[in-house]
Parts: structure tokens; sequence; C-alpha cells
């Protein structure tokens, strides 16, 4: 990329950043009337939403530090921004399809709420699309980024198992059953994979269009 797109770039990575970190800051605060502080953090970090808004967090911080230090440029790689775009993607979908009808914030949660379900991904797909560097990506990288919902998944049944609570009401065991909730899971997951493919796509048909005869974009 040109010296002034980067600098373009960098900047609304530190809007990005800037909008997500404070929104996961008011959420965690809100979490903490829940229970005790302990409790809390790891009820906290048992939301997808949460997850993958961290990663968006740590994704759009790392480019906004810059440097060459090993774990920092580990979030700038483009599978890790790839897998950033579709989870965030995932969770604005499934919370405007599915999760927002069944609550009614107000106050602080609804800034919470509206930032990290729908501010937060908008913010990050235009920087995604728009300014950063693309044709890195791999199909194979569709099936690898499925690695994060199958953990999440994984661990929503086992919490669940000990402490009866799930995050969304998709997954409750308690209610619907493991059938019911293992389908729903199966299901999120068949739409992260289509999303991821998606990305895939998009990543190569926006290395050809803007560059054209020039090579990928690393």
């Amino acid at each position: 990329m040109s010296p002034r797109v980067t600098a373009v770039s960098n900047l609304f990575a530190i809007v990005v950043a800037a909008v997500a970190w404070p929104a996961l800051v008011l959420q965690y605060w809100l979490t903490m009337w829940s229970g005790f502080e302990g409790l809390a953090l790891l009820r906290f970090f048992s939301f997808f939403t949460i997850l993958s808004n961290v990663l968006v967090g740590l994704v759009a911080a790392s480019a906004a530090m810059g440097g060459n230090w090993g774990p920092v440029r580990f979030w700038r790689g483009p599978r890790v921004r790839g897998l950033a775009a579709v989870s965030i993607t995932v969770t604005c979908l499934v919370y405007a399809t599915v999760l927002q009808s069944t609550w009614e914030p107000l106050g602080p949660q609804l800034i919470a709420d509206r930032a990290l379900h729908y501010v937060v991904p908008a913010l990050y797909l235009v920087w995604w699309v728009a300014l950063l560097p693309h044709g890195a990506l791999a199909w194979r990288d569709a099936l690898h980024w499925l690695w994060f919902p199958l953990l999440f998944a994984l661990w929503t049944f086992a919490r669940g198992a000990i402490v009866r609570e799930y995050p969304y009401p998709f997954l409750d065991v308690e209610r619907l059953g493991y059938g019911m909730a293992l389908a729903n899971a199966l299901l999120v997951g068949m739409v992260f994979l289509v999303l991821g493919a998606t990305f895939v796509v998009l990543d190569r048909a926006l290395c050809r269009n803007r560059f054209s005869g020039g090579g990928r974009q690393r």
C-alpha cells in the first residue's frame, strides 16, 4: 500500500480500537453487577460477542501500535484479520436476526449493546474492506477458522453442564435439550464456514480489482 493509504488505515485502526475497547470495558462493568468479580470475569468471556470484539480490538490495536515485535505482528497477520472479520460479522448477524428481539437493553447497557453488536462490526468491516491489504487468504483458511467457534461451543456446553447457564437462548441445553442445542451450534458453524469462504472470495476479488496484474499484497 502507498504511504498515504497506510497512514489512513492506521488512523482508522485507532478509531476501531477506540470504540471497541471502551465498549468492552463498559460491558464488563455492567457484568460485574451479576456476581463476584472472579465469576463475573468468567461469565464475561463466555459470550461470543465479547470474544469477537476482543479479537477485533487486538487486531486494531496492533495496527495502531505498529512496530515489529512478534506478538504485535501476529495480530496484524492477514489470516488473523480475516478471522476477526468473519467472527465479528457472525456476531452482528446472529444478534440482528435471532437475539435482538429477546431483550430490550436500556441506558448504559443499550450503549454497550449497540456498540459491540453494530458499531464495532461496521467500523471493522469498512476498515478490512477498504483500507487493509488483500490477496493473502486461501480456501483452507475458511476451514482453519472453524477452530474458534468450535472451542467456543465446547466451552459453552462444558461450562453450562456445571453452572447450568448458557450465553444464548439457542444454546440453552436446559430448555432445548442437547439435540436441538447441538443442531443450533452446528447451524451457526455452517454460517461461520460460509462467511469464511465469502471473505476469502472477497479478499481475492479486492486484490484483483486494486492491483490487476500487480500481484498480491502482503
